[in-house]
């Protein structure tokens, strides 16, 4: 992971993440520790492009590993405080798709996550952070 901190306890980094979709639903990941539900999305790693990560990340917490990157849905910068530092993240998201398939649909991720496929509407009501709900609505825009 490249962090850059400053004097002023300013963290910045980039991540990048996905939409995954597949037969009309998007996946998340509800992750019960925190109470939350999220989309796949982890750093970038030095020497690492942004859909690189996000397949990668998408494998690693989700366990699904044939992920096709559709189209890039861009991206946005999020700044949020946590443990007495301020955060600044570029996040690049992209639009993708998971076949069908029988050897896809054992997930085995990390164990903090559990994936779950949710309809469009109730992915977005579920999300947990504003930042990953826009992404979803990109993401729906894109396909039409």
């Amino acid at each position: 992971m490249e962090f850059r901190q400053t004097q002023n306890n300013t963290v910045q980094y980039a991540a990048a993440g996905g939409v995954v979709v597949r037969g009309g639903r998007v996946l998340v990941l509800r992750r019960p520790s925190k109470g939350e539900v999220r989309l796949p999305k982890g750093h970038i790693e030095p020497g690492e492009s942004p859909d690189e990560t996000a397949l990668r990340e998408t494998e690693e917490e989700s366990g699904y590993g044939a992920a096709d990157i559709e189209s890039a849905l861009g991206s946005q910068m999020v700044e949020f405080d946590h443990k007495g530092k301020h955060y600044i993240r570029t996040e690049h998201y992209f639009l993708m798709s998971l076949p069908d398939t029988p050897e896809v649909n054992t997930p085995r991720g990390e164990d903090q996550f559990l994936p779950d496929w949710l309809p469009w509407e109730e992915a977005l009501s579920q999300l947990t952070f504003e930042a990953e709900r826009e992404w979803v609505r990109r993401a729906r825009r894109v396909i039409g």
